[in-house]
């Protein structure tokens, strides 16, 4: 279909924008023209996630923005310099953009940067027919992929990075707080890198299916309920909340491992006891998202370590999107996707 004409003559595209903290509008945008080493993307799918929520109150990243950093699409132009990809290409993409220049950066901690922006946080995201990104950001698909249910590869990276950071060794015994798409993906993980035993806490009993659904070894709507007086070897919070993550670190065995993988606000505080750190050798650590782990991501997602018909449980048109964002806030589902 041929696209009215915005300034200039250039064709208009739809998108959704944050506006305001707790605003989404649906409107029309420039076709946005690649910069020197971009690429622009007919967007083919962009996933809902933890962060689009906090953005959207305004938390994290920067209003107005075009929401959406998980994101898949294909090459429908390039912008000067770049050579490694073609039109046509079918590609999901990073969208973290550090400054490149800072300490971290070159030390090649790039997560850690403190100017860190990422597309649909900081900057223009994917809920949108069109969308330009960086060339570097994008990696080429395998045929065999589905281009739709590859959104999924972006949420698998942070993942990736989680057991980079645990470097969680054999037979370790793992309780995961969340049975939500990454609380899932920590589970599938932890089952591939030699754990004897996962437990999966949440208090929605939907979720918890799922996470029996995929193997794990007990499920409960709160830690207590489970048989662990030891404790266990890893914890991971991959919920965010600050009454799960107090409850989670009275549950790290001696000598083991916690996790801060989900999202908090800002303002979230919890109680550590510095003597029980000590006594028990307790390592409390974080996770912040990618880190080298993208292409890993692709190479796991098209090896098949995720079924997607488990994660992907809604899909919207964009004009849809306030009511699909709606939805996910509530926890409806697992992976809700928007497809411009």
């Amino acid at each position: 279909a041929v696209r009215p004409r915005g300034r200039g003559g250039r064709r208009l595209v739809r998108a959704a924008v944050m506006t305001a903290p707790g605003v989404v509008e649906i409107t029309s945008l420039d076709d946005p023209a690649p910069g020197p080493g971009e690429v622009v993307l007919d967007v083919a799918a962009v996933g809902l996630c933890g962060t689009d929520l906090h953005v959207l109150a305004g938390e994290h990243g920067r209003l107005p923005v075009v929401p959406g950093h998980e994101v898949t699409g294909t090459v429908v132009a390039l912008g000067s310099g770049v050579d490694r990809l073609r039109v046509g290409d079918r590609v999901a993409v990073d969208p973290n953009l550090p400054c490149r220049a800072c300490r971290w950066c070159r030390s090649g901690r790039e997560n850690l940067c403190p100017d860190l922006g990422a597309l649909g946080v900081t900057t223009t995201g994917g809920a949108a027919e069109l969308m330009a990104a960086p060339a570097a950001s994008c990696v080429v698909l395998p045929d065999h992929v589905d281009l739709v249910a590859a959104t999924l590869v972006e949420p698998l990276s942070c993942a990736v990075r989680g057991y980079d950071v645990l470097a969680s060794r054999l037979g370790a015994t793992v309780l995961v707080y969340g049975a939500g798409t990454m609380g899932l993906m920590m589970l599938e993980l932890a089952k591939r890198t030699g754990a004897v035993r996962v437990d999966v806490v949440d208090t929605n009993a939907e979720k918890l299916r799922r996470a029996e659904l995929l193997g794990c070894s007990a499920t409960a709507p709160a830690a207590e309920q489970l048989d662990r007086g030891e404790g266990w070897d890893v914890v991971v919070d991959a919920t965010g909340s600050a009454t799960a993550i107090q409850d989670g670190l009275s549950r790290v065995a001696r000598g083991g491992t916690f996790l801060q993988f989900g999202v908090s606000a800002p303002g979230d505080r919890v109680e550590l006891s510095p003597y029980d750190v000590y006594r028990r050798e307790i390592t409390v650590t974080g996770s912040m998202a990618v880190l080298h782990s993208f292409q890993r991501a692709v190479d796991l997602f098209a090896a098949g370590v995720l079924d997607p018909a488990v994660f992907l449980t809604r899909q919207a048109p964009l004009e849809q999107y306030r009511e699909a964002i709606d939805a996910f806030a509530r926890g409806e589902g697992l992976k809700t996707q928007v497809l411009p």
